[in-house]
């Protein structure tokens, strides 16, 4: 998932702090990588240069104002990230498409 802002260059990307979700995946055998996390994290960010949207106190009491259809903290705090932040969350997540007060993008 991403989280992007329009600007007069385009659209500006930024990487959701979803290391760790990463990091559970790839030990859950759900993500097979051929390096680290953190190798594979530098490589990407590389390749593919994103701001980082940092997790602040204000994100983290904005996640328990969210409200989604669903209690997954990870989500909340996507959420909350793109309120606080005024970006456009891009997602699969049929879940999270049904968030309320945030701009979303389908990303199909």
């Amino acid at each position: 998932m991403l989280l992007a802002r329009e600007s007069a260059w385009g659209y500006e990307l930024f990487f959701g702090s979803r290391r760790r979700e990463l990091v559970i995946l790839v030990e859950k055998k759900c993500v097979f990588l051929t390096m680290s996390v953190d190798e594979w994290v530098a490589q990407s960010m590389a390749m593919a240069p994103l701001n980082e949207a940092p997790l602040t106190p204000e994100v983290a009491l904005a996640s328990t104002n969210t409200r989604l259809s669903h209690r997954d903290p990870a989500d909340a705090f996507l959420a909350a990230t793109a309120k606080v932040f005024d970006l456009t969350l891009v997602t699969t997540d049929a879940r999270l498409l049904t968030a309320k007060g945030i701009s979303l993008l389908p990303n199909r």
